[in-house]
């Protein structure tokens, strides 16, 4: 069965301005099923797409697949069956030996920088970067299928 064990920051802004970077990449993604026990979600980047499914949270820890798919079949995915969709700019830092994805969001997020880390086990150590902050992992509001039904900037108490 496949596995993700992922942990989620926000980005303090100023830090991250500071910081040098690789050229990050327009992301597109849309839900064509969800809820707190699944989601199907397409995504495309500027050179590829995909079709991944995940199951609920437990811990750090949830089901994951993930298969490439065919650019073209991804746009028809999300121009006709996307429940709801979502619009990103996503950089990859590498820091010690881990790779962290931090995530710019766009539209109804612009304002939101969501920074994660792909682990190896719940307790493994790794190399906080000065511009990560508070940890968000357990605050489902910050999962991107939430965020493409309910918007970063509706929130009241942000």
């Amino acid at each position: 069965m496949g596995k993700e064990i992922e942990r989620k920051f926000l980005v303090h802004h100023e830090k991250w301005s500071l910081t040098e970077k690789p050229q990050g990449e327009n992301y597109r993604q849309g839900y064509l099923q969800m809820d707190m026990e699944k989601a199907i979600r397409v995504r495309q980047t500027p050179d590829k797409a995909f079709i991944t499914i995940k199951g609920k949270s437990f811990g750090f820890t949830r089901s994951e697949y993930e298969y490439e798919i065919p650019y073209q079949d991804a746009e028809e995915l999300l121009d006709q069956f996307a429940i709801t969709e979502l619009k990103k700019i996503r950089y990859k830092i590498n820091v010690g030996d881990k790779i962290w994805e931090v995530d710019e969001f766009l539209g109804g997020n612009e304002g939101l920088i969501v920074a994660e880390i792909e682990l190896k086990s719940e307790d493994e150590d790794f190399i906080r970067p000065e511009w990560i902050g508070k940890e968000v992992t357990m605050d489902d509001r910050y999962l991107n299928m939430n965020l493409a039904m309910n918007p970063y900037s509706t929130w009241l108490n942000v």
